[in-house]
């Protein structure tokens, strides 16, 4: 589903990434870790095609992402720092007008069953702006699966989510795994990362520095390694 070679970014003077390959199989999950400023925002713009790379090669579901993005971003849901969502529609209004552009068939039932999804049923014709930011970040969630993506991209996905949330979207993401979804997601919460994952990579200064199998390690030696390598 994804394959990077030796793909690279500059900022100016800054290299944001160093030659990252990447290669993740159809319905994995892969875990993106390591501390701020290690790139991992970055590397989810190229693969969502929000910028492209200075140099290498990236290819989603068999597609050029620098010829071809127009093919690859209706097979991407995906979720970023900002929401992306209207303050002055409802949570429906917002997903309504989403699933149009995306040509979501069954749309008004399908936008109840992501709002159900993430709890927020009973919030349907609130207006976005008097949302939390907790609420804004679960409906920014269910904008992202509307249209049953191929390849989910989760930039902090548990961020302002309380405990309750985050293992609501925790059960979402294990069942879309299920469903044979291929997700990649950046997280600072490592339980929820490797529980999660098939595979887990340790990003620092622009470089994916270990990469491997969750069912080949455990969550103790995994810390430990993640300590060595951003300190």
């Amino acid at each position: 589903m994804v394959h990077l070679d030796r793909v690279t970014k500059h900022f100016g003077a800054s290299l944001a990434l160093q030659g990252v390959d990447l290669q993740l199989q159809s319905g994995k999950c892969l875990g993106l870790v390591g501390p701020n400023g290690a790139g991992k925002t970055t590397l989810l713009k190229i693969l969502s095609t929000l910028t492209l790379p200075s140099s290498g090669a990236v290819t989603i579901a068999g597609h050029d992402a620098s010829r071809a993005a127009e093919r690859i971003r209706p097979l991407l849901g995906v979720l970023s720092h900002r929401t992306f969502l209207y303050g002055h529609l409802t949570a429906f209004e917002n997903l309504h007008f989403y699933g149009r552009m995306l040509g979501v068939p069954h749309l008004g039932e399908r936008i109840r069953e992501v709002l159900e999804t993430v709890g927020l049923e009973s919030l349907t014709r609130q207006f976005v702006r008097t949302y939390s930011r907790g609420m804004q970040q679960r409906l920014a969630i269910a904008r992202a699966i509307l249209h049953h993506p191929r390849l989910l991209l989760l930039d902090e996905p548990y961020n302002a989510l309380d405990q309750q949330a985050a293992a609501r979207l925790q059960n979402l993401l294990r069942q879309l795994c299920s469903e044979g979804r291929t997700i990649i997601i950046s997280t600072h919460d490592l339980p929820r990362g490797f529980e999660l994952c098939d595979e887990i990579a340790i990003q620092r200064r622009g470089k994916i520095v270990h990469h491997v199998s969750t069912s080949q390690d455990t969550l103790h030696s995994f810390s430990q390694l993640y300590s060595h390598h951003v300190g």
